[in-house]
């Protein structure tokens, strides 16, 4: 996968929060809430690991099967990534992966920079 550069607002400093429960990620910038977005989670067989964590690689072109973009994670396998099946975010479906709508991954790719922490809980 290839790497990308962290963003021109280096002097901003973001977190990831994933509330498994919810189905939800929470994205706060500079220690407020800035955006929340629904998301997919792991099925109960293969669950989203829970724990701090943070983003090591990016792929701007990941292929069909991780929808428009990849935010991996510093544990192995596991990222936060689009979908090419839009009805699956709200449930738990994935291989423990976090699934976003595509418009939503491209957004967070663009935005955080490598090193940006995640905690899932």
């Amino acid at each position: 996968m290839r790497e990308c550069c962290p963003d021109s607002g280096a002097d901003l400093k973001y977190k990831i929060v994933v509330h498994t429960k919810e189905f939800r990620l929470d994205l706060f910038r500079n220690g407020k809430l800035y955006k929340s977005y629904p998301v997919a989670i792991g099925r109960p067989e293969t669950p989203t690991p829970k724990g701090e964590f943070t983003i090591v690689n990016k792929d701007e072109d990941p292929g069909p099967r991780f929808g428009a973009r990849w935010l991996g994670l510093s544990v192995p396998h596991i990222g936060i990534h689009g979908t090419n099946h839009p009805q699956s975010i709200g449930r738990a479906v994935s291989e423990g992966c976090v699934r976003l709508h595509n418009p939503d991954i491209e957004e967070l790719y663009w935005m955080l920079p490598l090193g940006t922490p995640v905690t899932i809980v």
